[in-house]
């Protein structure tokens, strides 16, 4: 009797640290219209390590050359959302990565936005790093605003959708429609305001992605194959009428998450975040100050 006691209660009331999320109850990738790669998106380098087949993209990375994309046209504010499947095995030092940035209409000042699975060695799972640059804090002496989380899934089985919502407020990262962590705008010093681009790439960054650089990229193992489909970008481009509304990641139009999505972020990052630039002893937070502002 106790044991069957103990098995309905385990269904009635499963544990805080099962293995997927609990619902966010909102569906953001739901309010936009997947697009085709060549309707949104251009080929920004590396063409040759580059193929499109019907919707879906396909880069590598080989001795030779890695491959990146770019939107074809600036936000100033917007959801964007891929859905994407990385390679296992051993992709030590290898970055997949889908970002926002104006790196190149504000070289050595610009802002940034990202979303990088660092690759990894046999047996090790991908870490997804998420992290924002503000005015050139990504350039020269470099100033992340790291936050790093081990997924409940694995990456390399399926696709799964991974999203970045900005807005003049808050920056919000979803996974397969779960807020994983939201940046709040504390002020204009530490927010990204300049409209930017939508990017994808993947590229060689043994210096520092797999372990702070211990384990380097070895192209025995060579091509590293990343794949994105079901692209969705949308919102208000740098071109859009002034009283163009930010969208939001809530059924609330002024932004910010219902109590259900807030509760399904707390539990990806009580259990799965293993980095927060905010609590690491090592950083001067006195260059961070949203990690002590209100």
């Amino acid at each position: 009797m106790t044991v069957f006691l103990s098995f309905l209660l385990t269904l009635l009331f499963p544990s805080a640290n099962a293995g997927w999320p609990p619902s966010p109850g909102y569906w953001p990738s739901s309010k936009f219209r997947p697009m085709s790669f060549y309707k949104g998106f251009r080929n920004l380098w590396g063409p040759g390590h580059q193929s499109v087949d019907q919707s879906a993209l396909t880069i590598w990375l080989d001795r030779t050359s890695g491959s990146g994309f770019k939107s074809v046209k600036p936000f100033r504010s917007g959801y964007f959302g891929a859905s994407i499947k990385v390679q296992p095995g051993y992709t030590a030092g290898v970055i997949t990565a889908f970002y926002l940035s104006n790196n190149e209409a504000h070289p050595g000042f610009h802002d940034e936005v990202d979303i990088e699975f660092l690759g990894t060695t046999f047996g090790k799972p991908y870490t997804l790093q998420t992290n924002v640059y503000i005015r050139g804090s990504g350039d020269g002496k470099i100033i992340g605003r790291e936050m790093k989380f081990l997924l409940w899934f694995d990456p390399t089985k399926d696709f799964h959708h991974y999203a970045i919502l900005w807005s003049p407020r808050e920056i919000i990262f979803l996974v397969d429609d779960v807020p994983i962590r939201r940046y709040p705008r504390k002020s204009a010093a530490t927010f990204p305001l300049r409209p930017m681009w939508v990017y994808g790439s993947i590229w060689d960054a043994s210096s520092w992605a797999t372990e702070d650089g211990k384990y380097k990229a070895d192209y025995r193992y060579q091509p590293f194959v990343a794949k994105y489909t079901n692209f969705k970008a949308g919102g208000c481009s740098a071109y859009a009428p002034t009283w163009c509304r930010p969208v939001s990641a809530s059924p609330f139009r002024s932004g910010g998450l219902t109590i259900q999505q807030r509760r399904a972020m707390r539990w990806v990052q009580r259990y799965h975040m293993v980095y927060n630039y905010c609590m690491d002893p090592k950083r001067n937070h006195a260059l961070t100050p949203e990690c002590w502002t209100k």
